[in-house]
């Protein structure tokens, strides 16, 4: 028998046998009319933390492509790092980085490889990549390069995917006669799959060679765009419907000091004349996933972007000062205010403005005429709330809210669901009647299952909410149920809490700087976390109008909890029970309220182990169960142990 199926049996039963005790006391709750809330609840956060972008989400199969990395980036890091200088059959000359005569001034660093003798094979370079190539057989990789000819007779190159014992599995063969920079391309086609491919340039005559932005990418990326996405990746955000996706950052966005905070202008236009920084996470970004590439990946799946840009100054971490107490705030000077200013207003413009307009223009001219129809922009990330910050978020916001109404600014109210910062944002946030705030937190299960009333007294009058970052501190069935339960919170208050995002998204193997984290990953395989399958049964299961009373339960039972949604586009009424205990639980649902009610409904179910989780080797210890149940205008649910039910049931419109 299949695990599979021995799961639907056990639900099978869990359905069919309602047993109530003498402490189960069910009290029917009044069922009200119903009440709108946020039609963008739950959405994605994406931040390039534990090498989610280069090396991850992004395609680009090269690592430190244009020669830019630097002990800045980490101390042991320097140009060439990830590159090997190669010279088999007996070919000797030298390789160099320089800064003379680079493609861009954006993008300084380039190498010139000096070929004296090119043996039987030639001189040249070679690069793993972030832990080997992942390369299939009959698939496309684009080769790109920027090459420059420093000697009057052409330098012919051969390029080669090649196994670490140097089996070549594809190979071409040009000629780089331009003195000018000049991009040269090549298509790879491997005999057969690997994943510890490098990639492998060799200058094959004598000469002279400037060698810039090598990028070696899928043909087969997420819809086929270029500079694009790993598809599977990609994917696995968009089966999630997330109706809104923050990016690029939150700590990555105000920076390690002032010149390190995320500028969006360095984000777009060609790849070569981006440009690249330190990752405010212990490594490197290209930028290559830039603003135009996370502004079409929203578009591409139908969640409203939601960019996030530092509120003129840093991380008060920034030095490492977190180890005293988080002195490191730096502001932007007042003399360089407007500037920046005008920086957050270009964004918009380059957004939403028309082709006629000077960011528009740009935007169209990387190939998007139409606007991205941006209604919300994040001004600030878990910012100490000091004098300086309070002056410089007051002058964006009113310039913002001035020049472009419509757009709704997302302020800030520090790290924290307490405390200092998250007061003074609070009573500043107030002060400046700014529409939604961005509240973090990261807590164990039971600080969760403790706060399920949070929001329930939150002034609807005041500024709405944004829970930005939250996490429960495991990616255990435990951790993931009590993230569950809290959502239907976030449901029931969603006249006041607008949106809600898990932080973080993605982690690499062995390069992982923070847990928890929604989706693991390698070059070639990702697993799914409880918690992602919590996010995203929510995430498709959303609705616009909450109702109270159609579920009862034991209301002395701390264990449980419920929502009902409906979603007033499809008619669907959609009902979540969350038990957080380690016997089953029965529920009473009333459907007095609807009208149309189909009498068979779909029903999902992810429950197990308490201390389970999924692994590289375990990918599907916890996964969901679908099947499908009988209802009625009453009916019961018994909900397993340690479980998130979902039941969606069809209306006639």
């Amino acid at each position: 028998m299949t695990g599979s199926y021995r799961r639907v049996l056990l639900l099978a039963g869990y359905i069919c046998i309602a047993i109530v005790t003498s402490a189960q006391v069910q009290k029917q709750q009044p069922i009200s009319a119903g009440k709108k809330i946020s039609a963008d609840l739950f959405g994605l956060f994406f931040e390039d933390i534990n090498y989610a972008a280069d090396g991850g989400l992004y395609a680009e199969l090269v690592q430190n492509r244009s020669f830019e990395y630097s002990p800045t980036d980490r101390r042991e890091w320097n140009p060439f790092s990830y590159w090997e200088y190669i010279t088999p059959g007996f070919s000797y000359g030298s390789v160099q980085v320089e800064t003379t005569s680079p493609v861009h001034p954006n993008n300084p660093h380039y190498i010139v490889l000096n070929i004296e003798h090119a043996g039987d094979a030639g001189v040249g370079i070679r690069n793993p990549g972030f832990d080997g190539m992942v390369v299939k057989a009959g698939d496309v990789y684009t080769l790109s390069l920027f090459a420059r000819s420093l000697t009057d007779i052409p330098v012919s190159l051969a390029v080669s995917l090649q196994t670490p014992k140097g089996k070549i599995l594809a190979e071409q063969k040009f000629s780089t006669p331009s003195k000018e920079w000049k991009k040269y391309t090549a298509s790879l086609v491997p005999s057969i799959y690997s994943d510890s491919a490098s990639l492998v340039i060799l200058a094959t005559t004598k000469g002279k060679l400037a060698i810039d932005v090598v990028s070696l990418f899928p043909e087969k990326t997420f819809m086929n765009r270029q500079n694009g996405l790993r598809p599977d990746m990609a994917q696995a955000l968009a089966d999630m419907k997330p109706k809104f996706i923050r990016f690029p950052g939150g700590c990555l966005v105000h920076g390690d000091g002032l010149g390190n905070m995320y500028r969006w202008k360095n984000s777009i236009g060609p790849v070569e004349q981006r440009i690249e920084q330190k990752n405010i996470w212990g490594y490197h970004q290209t930028a290559g996933l830039g603003y135009f590439e996370y502004f079409q990946f929203c578009e591409d799946i139908g969640a409203k972007p939601l960019p996030v840009l530092p509120a003129a100054v840093s991380c008060q971490n920034s030095g490492g000062t977190w180890r005293i107490g988080g002195t490191g705030q730096k502001a932007i000077p007042m003399e360089e205010m407007s500037d920046y200013i005008q920086e957050v207003l270009d964004l918009i413009e380059w957004a939403n403005g028309p082709v006629t307009s000077t960011w528009g223009a740009i935007r169209a001219a990387a190939g998007h005429p139409a606007p991205f129809n941006l209604e919300y922009i994040g001004i600030g990330n878990e910012d100490k709330i000091t004098p300086e910050f309070e002056q410089r978020f007051k002058m964006i916001y009113d310039a913002v809210r001035e020049k472009y109404p419509a757009v709704t600014v997302i302020g800030t109210v520090g790290p924290f669901p307490e405390g200092d910062d998250f007061s003074r944002g609070w009573v500043y946030a107030r002060h400046l009647a700014v529409p939604v705030v961005d509240e973090h937190y990261y807590k164990n299960p039971e600080w969760f299952m403790s706060n399920l009333d949070r929001y329930d007294t939150y002034n609807r009058n005041q500024p709405q909410v944004y829970l930005g970052e939250y996490a429960s501190w495991d990616n255990k069935l435990k951790n993931a149920i009590a993230e569950a339960a809290y959502m239907t919170s976030l449901e029931r208050n969603g006249d006041v809490v607008r949106m809600a995002s898990y932080a973080p998204l993605f982690a690499k193997k062995n390069h992982t700087q923070w847990k928890p984290d929604m989706i693991f990953f390698d070059n070639s395989t990702l697993y799914f976390t409880p918690n992602y399958y919590v996010q995203k049964m929510f995430s498709i299961n959303q609705g616009n109008v909450y109702f109270d009373g159609v579920v009862s339960k034991n209301q002395n039972d701390t264990t449980l909890a419920t929502s009902c949604v409906q979603d007033s586009k499809t008619g669907d009424v959609i009902l979540k029970l969350v038990n957080t205990n380690r016997e089953s639980k029965v529920m009473k649902i009333s459907l007095a309220n609807f009208k149309g009610i189909s009498p068979t409904a779909g029903l999902t179910i992810l429950s197990g182990d308490a201390d389970a989780e999924n692994s590289f080797e375990h990918p599907q210890n916890i996964v969901p169960v679908q099947t499908s149940i009988k209802v009625s205008r009453n009916f019961e649910h018994t909900a397993p142990p340690m479980s998130l039910s979902i039941i969606r049931i069809k209306t006639k419109r």
